[in-house]
């Protein structure tokens, strides 16, 4: 909410006062202000709006109280506004309160009260908070809210997202494939693929691109121009048309004759710098590259796919997640380009949620569905007890988990359940709960869900102090951002990862698509520190697990190879691993 018209006193009639006024109880209600108070403001308004007398006479003739409703400190307000075209509260108001909250307020359903509640109680002030909280489930139990309530704000965000003009990879992953499928199934197409940031696997996307490979372009523009998902064209030209689909999203489609496919395909995939820094190479081989091949003087050169055009710059072929100028270009030289992970290489899971918690399936539940993925163990890590909002686990609790587990464990065969906790790191950088009970988890994974406001040093140094602390396994979503919805918390990363190296602490890459966080960019520097990651969905419920490839993606496109992630590694490694950390705490203790 802004505020619009402040300090420009010929936009300061009765429909711009009306609305401050509105503005103004709004704020008061999502403060928790008096209620009385804020009606005062509302019916206020109404009667500013609904005025047949000039305001600004009234206000020069001092008779605003005479209007019904109007009140001496209303009146006031009322005056310095107009006369002013400023208001010292109205100001107050607006910067006691998060932005985001009024983004919030355009849900259907969620009145200032509402908002209000999930402010105070739960410290949502994004439309991407809010989000993650429905994902996680915390407003089944809230006051007001429920099951029906929180379904219906998921809808409501999924509605507003077709607006924003960006989207999370994993949102718009699915249903681009689709189109390619449509777009890969019409008789003028002889080849075509994504390309652009989604074919990169960017965390944020803003459109869809394609580039196919067609004799005949332009009847590849016209078939776009009709096909039943497009809601308006923004663009047309013979070979490229840019629309806007009826899910919310931009389509950019070029058609290139099929011998310029290859080049095209690899232009429009970019990144623009990896781009630039590829022409200069090929520039210094006495070579051009543009959109439509490589060139040899005014000759092209023939190439088949991407492995022959990089091949001709005297390349390895460099996998499209890589292409971000982030130093693959002298590795696909030196022939030093990592073999990056697959799917094909996890062996288990950690960082699941379950009912004992803020989860919504049994433990047997997530068991089976992972057995059904192909995965050969399962670490259990519901909230501590401190995460009072995630309904965290309390000592008691903590204790017959661990008995269903062990029970569990000794009913399943192959199959290994390990008994972990995501721990709050606290204000102080300790971990939630005693010594005793800390050392009886297999794993534990430390993470910050609260208190975000220190400066970076503090944050640093509280996050320090966990990694330093002999129980703390893994360090969980290691800047608390939420993409699209808050940045992260400041932090100095480097030297965060620094410390995991030094204290064999595994780093998590949180792979739910609202964090994906550690950031790719920070990946290859971790394994070069010798930091293992742990790709971890954070499932909240048994559909979770499968946010597994979208932590994949990150991975890969930071660099990162079956050797450097924790969970590829096999059951008995994995106990080797925790058995033996352990076993080394207790000597240096």
């Amino acid at each position: 909410m802004t505020n619009k018209g402040m300090g420009d006193l010929s936009e300061m009639d009765k429909k711009e006062v009306s609305r401050i006024l509105n503005q103004m109880g709004t704020m008061m209600e999502l403060r928790g202000e008096n209620q009385f108070k804020a009606r005062a403001y509302y019916n206020g308004a109404r009667k500013i709006e609904m005025l047949e007398e000039d305001l600004l006479q009234l206000v020069k003739d001092d008779r605003l109280r005479e209007i019904s409703g109007i009140g001496a400190s209303l009146a006031d307000t009322i005056k310095e506004l107009v006369e002013t075209g400023e208001l010292a509260y109205f100001k107050e108001l607006t910067e006691s309160l998060p932005p985001g909250l009024f983004d919030i307020l355009k849900l259907p359903g969620l009145g200032p009260k509402k908002v209000s509640k999930l402010y105070q109680e739960l410290g949502i002030s994004t439309l991407g908070e809010l989000e993650y909280a429905c994902v996680e489930n915390r407003l089944l139990e809230l006051s007001g809210f429920g099951a029906k309530t929180q379904d219906k704000i998921v809808k409501g965000i999924d509605h507003l997202k077709k607006f924003q003009g960006q989207h999370l990879y994993a949102n718009v992953i699915g249903y681009a494939e689709t189109i390619l499928e449509v777009v890969r199934g019409w008789p003028e197409v002889e080849k075509v693929e994504l390309a652009g940031s989604i074919r990169r696997k960017k965390e944020i996307i803003k459109d869809i691109d394609l580039v196919a490979a067609a004799n005949q372009p332009e009847k590849v523009m016209e078939r776009l121009i009709e096909f039943d998902q497009v809601e308006e064209v923004v663009g047309s030209g013979s070979t490229k048309t840019s629309v806007v689909l009826k899910a919310g999203i931009n389509l950019d489609l070029r058609a290139v004759k099929p011998d310029e496919y290859v080049s095209a395909l690899h232009h429009f995939t970019g990144s623009k710098e990896h781009n630039t820094a590829l022409r200069g190479r090929a520039k210094e081989m006495g070579l051009k590259i543009n959109e439509y091949g490589i060139f040899k003087a005014e000759e092209r050169i023939p190439v088949r796919d991407e492995k022959e055009f990089f091949k001709v710059l005297g390349l390895e072929f460099i996998p499209p997640e890589l292409r971000e100028d982030q130093g693959e270009i002298q590795a696909a030289e030196a022939g030093t380009l990592p073999e990056l992970i697959t799917r094909d290489d996890f062996r288990g899971i950690f960082h699941t949620h379950t009912r004992y918690s803020d989860g919504v399936d049994s433990i047997p539940e997530l068991v089976k569905a992972c057995r059904e993925r192909g995965f050969n163990y399962l670490g259990i890590s519901d909230h501590s007890r401190t995460a009072v909002y995630a309904h965290g686990l309390k000592d008691s609790a903590v204790q017959a988990q661990w008995e269903e587990i062990d029970a569990l464990n000794e009913e399943i065969q192959g199959f290994q359940i390990f008994k972990g906790i995501e721990s709050e790191i606290l204000g102080d950088g300790s971990l939630d709960y005693p010594e005793e009970i800390l050392q009886g988890f297999d794993f534990v994974i430390a993470s910050i869900h609260s208190n975000f406001n220190g400066t970076e040093e503090q944050m640093t140094r509280r996050i320090l102090r966990a990694i330093e602390n002999p129980y703390t396994t893994m360090l969980g979503h290691p800047t608390g951002r939420l993409l699209l919805g808050r940045v992260g918390y400041p932090v100095d990363l480097n030297k965060i990862i620094r410390a995991c190296a030094e204290h064999q602490v595994i780093i998590e890459l949180n792979a739910n698509p609202h964090r994906l966080d550690l950031d790719w960019r920070y990946c290859k520097y971790a394994a070069e520190q010798g930091v293992s990651i742990s790709i971890n969905p954070d499932a909240h419920r048994v559909t979770g697990l499968d946010d597994l490839e979208y932590g994949l993606a990150v991975a890969r496109k930071g660099w990162l190879t079956k050797e450097n992630v924790f969970n590829t590694k096999s059951v008995e490694e994995v106990k080797a691993y925790l058995a033996g950390r352990r076993q080394n705490f207790r000597k240096e203790r």
